[in-house]
């Protein structure tokens, strides 16, 4: 065969093979109107549990769809699915779109970790689980919770347990001019009160492993079968929720249970976002020179927020609150 003259060649001669990339090659997506909305109850490895239309009697299991790329999708997210949502055994829905999130609970592994980790979304309220003894409580953790709360549209409750073994009177004054509802429950004390908080809405627990985070949930919800940890000798307890999950209540919402964490970093949150938190703070505190922390002398000496303090409307109180929520999330307890 007589071979031809390379420079005759032409963009018609070469053969261009197809790319292996993953880039689609339009920006255009479809809408997916017709998406059935979930939420999602649990997520294993690449999959989510998804309750179709909030109904716990139809649980379907999906995968993010590829146009959704990287998109993080967390236990009380709204979602859309399209394909098989009938929930048979071996089946599969993709999820094509997160609705825009009403709150989250967000937190990083310390202060200097700048990655967020979502807890969960879409809670109303976020019971913060407290043991009164054995552990001993922990009021950093709490004070960091709390700032959480505020910067992620949570409200929050505190809530103690092992009240057999230690008076909350303490601990419930500590927290008394932030106005945070508690509720006190104990091993031979009606769950009812807790119970009630939760009905009809998405909460979530957090606390430290061994507070009785399972345990409680277990009374509330006997069907629900979840693991009770034993406390170590040296006040820590042993990791028994490993995932968050959403699980049904009997008279309507749902309840996050939530792995136990050793710490609760803030690295996402700065002080402006813990004051805005404070009606009659927040507007003040617009005044005060740039970079102020808002704590007081003789950290900020010229803090705005001093000027607004009164003795007899019990602002003091609420500014010495806040203010030591502050140091929390600086990294320091008062």
């Amino acid at each position: 065969m007589a071979r031809r003259d390379w420079r005759k060649l032409d963009e018609t001669d070469v053969r261009v093979r197809p790319g292996k990339g993953t880039r689609p090659r339009s920006k255009l997506r479809p809408a997916h109107a017709d998406a059935t909305t979930a939420m999602v109850t649990g997520v294993d490895r690449g999959r989510w549990t998804c309750a179709v239309e909030r109904d716990p009697g139809r649980v379907v299991t999906a995968m993010r769809a590829r146009e959704l790329g990287r998109t993080p999708v967390v236990v009380g997210d709204t979602v859309g699915l399209v394909g098989d949502v009938t929930g048979r055994t071996d089946t599969l829905a993709r999820i094509v779109r997160v609705d825009e999130r009403a709150s989250v609970l967000r937190r990083t592994a310390d202060d200097t970790d700048p990655y967020e980790r979502v807890v969960v979304a879409n809670a109303e309220r976020l019971l913060i689980v407290t043991a009164l003894a054995d552990p001993q409580p922990r009021t950093g953790f709490i004070d960091r919770c709390l700032v959480a709360c505020y910067a992620g549209g949570l409200e929050p409750v505190l809530c103690l347990t092992k009240a057999d073994l230690a008076d909350p009177a303490e601990l419930l004054a500590r927290y008394a001019d932030l106005d945070v509802p508690a509720v006190v429950t104990s091993t031979d004390l009606d769950p009812a009160e807790i119970a009630e908080l939760l009905r009809g809405r998405v909460s979530a627990l957090v606390g430290h492993s061994g507070v009785g985070k399972s345990t409680l949930i277990n009374r509330i919800l006997p069907d629900a079968h979840l693991a009770t940890g034993v406390v170590s000798g040296v006040g820590k307890g042993r990791h028994t929720s490993v995932a968050a999950v959403a699980l049904p209540l009997p008279d309507g919402g749902w309840v996050v249970d939530t792995p136990g964490v050793r710490s609760f970093g803030l690295a996402h949150i700065t002080p402006d976002d813990i004051v805005g938190s404070f009606p009659e703070f927040a507007e003040v505190a617009e005044e005060c020179r740039a970079g102020c922390g808002h704590l007081g002398p003789p950290d900020d000496p010229e803090c705005a927020l001093d000027d607004v303090v009164t003795s007899d409307d019990g602002s003091s109180g609420r500014l010495a609150s806040l203010r030591r929520l502050l140091l929390s999330k600086a990294g320091t307890e008062q």
